[in-house]
């Protein structure tokens, strides 16, 4: 019974491994191809099918960034299928209300943000490799953005100035067919990059869970179903990122456009080599303000960038806190039951979410329509919304819970009952 039910529980996580790395698909895609549609190179739904494709080869060519995830975050040693399982939940949910809200924050953060404080609730300090977290994530977090900026700035002013002369006409039309070849080698580098992470996960949860050895490495069928749900989600499309990094931050054209996606893809093919778990998102920002920068005359929307840096020092502490609490809430109830009670609230508040967002949709057809300021009405009309739907998930998630803990005492109190019936027998 106890080998059915870890078996149970192993499929769950890895289940919602794949369910991250689909967020983590859509969330992102406006890392690599948010430019090109914004200034037309491709059409929407071509951008993102191209991107799709790209991420899919891109996940089969390094596994470097999937080992730093297993094994150089946290102690292996410690890890359980309900820390995987919790850490998980933090990184989707905060995946998913950035998205809600437009804001494209850091996927790779959540994740790891989410493991650490369900680690941090299980064992305390000890379960974590401190020095692995600052020098394979906190260091590269504080310097890629800012190195995308530097590199990005310089390839705008430098292309700018060598067409100035030019028609721009011809300038724009060059620059597109650029931007194409650019974009490409974005999502490609953020194959090799972003969907190394849920291969991680699911090799520390099949360690976890003994079905393979501890110094294993990423079994295939975990690499091709991650590479698969990561490019599906890049399909959808995370049109609402889409549109901020688009439209948000600069007024852009395709010398700028073109300069960003080269920027991105050089850093993070860079961090993949070596291993770094580096943020896209922050590269591709930075890249974009980047391009604003070095472009002369052109408007960089500070306050949005503001409000991006604000939620990207929120990322990992946020995850983490939910993570700690799904833990904790697992290890109260107990069982399956605190599992599946973890596994409730995380599809609460999932359908919340999504719900939230169909109340003022962003899509192929309006992705790119002119930015009026309506980032902030946005942020407030999502977080209404959220609020409003959230309420009732929860109350229905509470009633769930309140069921499956019945549930597990009366199961757990039959044994005891038998006993004594025994005793006295």
């Amino acid at each position: 019974m106890e080998y059915v039910t870890e078996t149970i529980l192993l499929a769950l996580v890895v289940v919602t491994a794949l369910a991250f790395d689909f967020t983590n698909g859509f969330h992102d895609t406006g890392n690599a191809m948010a430019t090109s549609i914004a200034t037309r190179a491709l059409k929407p739904k071509t951008a993102v099918a191209l991107s799709a494709v790209l991420n899919l080869v891109g996940a089969f060519l390094s596994l470097a960034v999937a080992a730093t995830i297993a094994k150089g975050i946290v102690d292996a040693n410690v890890i359980t299928l309900e820390v995987v399982l919790a850490g998980l939940v933090g990184g989707i949910t905060w995946n998913l209300l950035t998205w809600l809200l437009g804001i494209p924050s850091s996927s790779s953060h959540a994740l790891i943000g989410g493991v650490v404080g369900s680690v941090l609730a299980a064992v305390g300090t000890s379960g974590v490799l401190w020095t692995g977290v600052l020098s394979k994530v906190m260091i590269p977090a504080l310097l890629a953005p800012v190195i995308a900026i530097g590199v990005a700035a310089l390839g705008t002013f430098l292309v700018a100035r060598i067409t100035k002369d030019l028609p721009q006409d011809t300038t724009s039309r060059g620059f597109r067919w650029g931007q194409i070849g650019s974009a490409s080698l974005v999502s490609l580098a953020h194959g090799t990059n972003d969907a190394q992470k849920s291969m991680g996960i699911i090799l520390l949860a099949l360690i976890a869970g003994g079905a393979v050895p501890s110094d294993s490495g990423v079994p295939f069928w975990v690499v091709l179903s991650c590479a698969f749900f990561m490019a599906l989600g890049t399909y959808l499309g995370g049109w609402r990122v889409i549109r901020t990094l688009g439209k948000g931050l600069v007024e852009i054209d395709s010398r700028q456009g073109m300069a960003a996606e080269t920027s991105s893809a050089a850093v993070i093919l860079l961090s993949s080599h070596f291993g770094f778990s580096l943020s896209t998102t922050h590269v591709a920002t930075g890249s974009i303000l980047g391009s604003g920068v070095g472009m002369p005359g052109a408007k960089v929307r500070w306050g949005v960038a503001g409000k991006m840096l604000a939620a990207w020092g929120l990322t990992l502490p946020a995850a983490g806190v939910v993570g700690a609490l799904c833990f904790w809430l697992q290890d109260v109830i107990g069982g399956v039951g605190g599992t599946v009670a973890v596994f409730t609230i995380l599809i609460g508040v999932s359908t919340a979410i999504w719900v939230a967002s169909r109340r003022k949709p962003v899509d192929a057809s309006n992705v790119n329509d002119e930015w009026d300021g309506e980032g902030e009405t946005a942020v407030v009309d999502a977080a209404e919304s959220f609020t409003a739907v959230a309420v009732e998930a929860t109350a229905e998630a509470e009633a769930t819970i309140a069921a499956t803990t019945a549930t597990t005492a009366t199961a757990n109190a039959a044994p005891t009952a038998t006993a004594r019936e025994g005793v006295h027998a």
